[in-house]
């Protein structure tokens, strides 16, 4: 619990649904059972309370633009009438919104998710030729307006590198699973398990969707093996994917909940984390990675150094080339038919979530920063409404 007064907070999202995993189920929930008075504003269907959190819900946008113009106005409309200690926002989208709030006196965070500079050469949206300068301009605007919060929350140590110098109060909060949530769904024993490989997350090409359905087409045709994609799926994805090879052995479940992806996973034989090689991957923490092994399903992961060091070490599944089809598919094959192998694998995975990389370890960071000087109000008024 707490161990000085506590706050009344307000988290912010515009691009992330309200049940997003990090904010509402691992922060929010966080800060709600150490006695904080949490709010998320987010999108999502309606208002409600989980888990101790209000939920204040935000009409989900239908575009990027109507996020940017229309879904900004209606955010600082609902922000007008939320005041409170402590704004805390998840977006780069709401960096000016941080700072007008910065600059009538309100204390903010930014928890920086993604390495914003290294996510411009997959934003396809943006025409190639400016994707550079734009990346450019974006993190210097970000190190700037950094300036200006109370605290910067970072999902990687690679991440607080490029705020540590801007702000003092940078904290690394890694997007580690909650050991609770795998006993969320119904697990099947190994041996009953079918030939299920399992890719959780977005689909867009810079994750390896395409490859790793390739893989799945090269397979031989008595595994009977199917992948299954958990997340969202736009109408215009659904055709890519009818017409690339592996269509028929894979299923689109589209965007689960928490209870739901742990059921997934409770049957699942084989985990598949492909990103390609883009900067803002290398050096990253994939929360499927983590889920994968927390849920004890091997994993088969891009060849980058530092999930080199969490696999091999862990001794939790295979290594690839992410744009190597053919050694995709042989790692799935491998796994599917070395069961025992695999079994020992996940076993060893789910070992090394509990010793290393859980929830709990984060929390903690979470917890001291709201507790530090730096997050705690210093005049009577600082729940004034911001329409006063």
């Amino acid at each position: 619990m707490s161990t000085v007064a506590n706050l009344k907070v307000v988290h912010l999202s515009s691009a992330h649904y309200a049940a997003d995993s990090r904010i509402l189920h691992k922060e929010c929930k966080s800060l709600a059972g150490a006695g904080h008075d949490v709010t998320l504003l987010a999108p999502h269907e309606r208002d409600t309370v989980v888990g101790g959190v209000k939920i204040k819900a935000l009409h989900p946008p239908k575009s990027r633009w109507k996020r940017w113009t229309a879904g900004m106005w209606r955010l600082y409309r609902h922000v007008e009438r939320l005041p409170a200690d402590l704004y805390h926002f998840h977006d780069p989208d709401l960096i000016p919104f941080g700072m007008w709030l910065s600059l009538r006196g309100k204390r903010v965070i930014y928890d920086a998710h993604e390495d914003l500079p290294n996510t411009f050469p997959y934003k396809y949206y943006i025409p190639a030729c400016a994707r550079k300068m734009l990346g450019w301009l974006a993190g210097r605007i970000e190190k700037l307006a950094a300036r200006r919060f109370a605290a910067v929350v970072a999902a990687t140590p690679t991440i607080a590198k490029r705020f540590s110098e801007y702000n003092t109060n940078t904290v690394v909060v890694r997007n580690f699973p909650s050991l609770a949530e795998v006993a969320l769904g119904r697990s099947l024993p190994w041996n009953e398990r079918p030939p299920l490989v399992v890719y959780v997350g977005s689909m867009a090409p810079e994750r390896g969707f395409r490859e790793a359905m390739a893989a799945m087409s090269l397979l031989p045709e008595n595994l009977n093996a199917r992948l299954a994609f958990a997340g969202p799926v736009t109408p215009e994805l659904r055709k890519q994917i009818d017409d690339l090879a592996g269509a028929d052995r894979t299923n689109l479940l589209g965007l689960l909940g928490r209870t739901e992806v742990a059921s997934l996973l409770g049957r699942a034989r084989v985990g598949l984390v492909p990103l390609h090689r883009m900067p803002n991957f290398v050096n990253a923490l994939p929360v499927k990675l983590f889920e994968y092994m927390s849920a004890g399903v091997p994993v088969i992961a891009s060849d980058f150094p530092l999930w080199r060091e969490i696999v091999e070490h862990g001794g939790c599944g295979l290594l690839v080339d992410p744009c190597d089809t053919k050694g995709m598919a042989r790692a799935i094959e491998y796994l599917l038919t070395h069961s025992e192998e695999a079994q020992q694998m996940g076993a060893r995975g789910r070992k090394a979530i509990e010793r290393h990389y859980n929830w709990k370890t984060e929390e903690r960071q979470l917890l001291a920063l709201y507790n530090s000087p730096c997050c705690r109000p210093t005049r009577p008024d600082s729940q004034k409404s911001l329409a006063a």
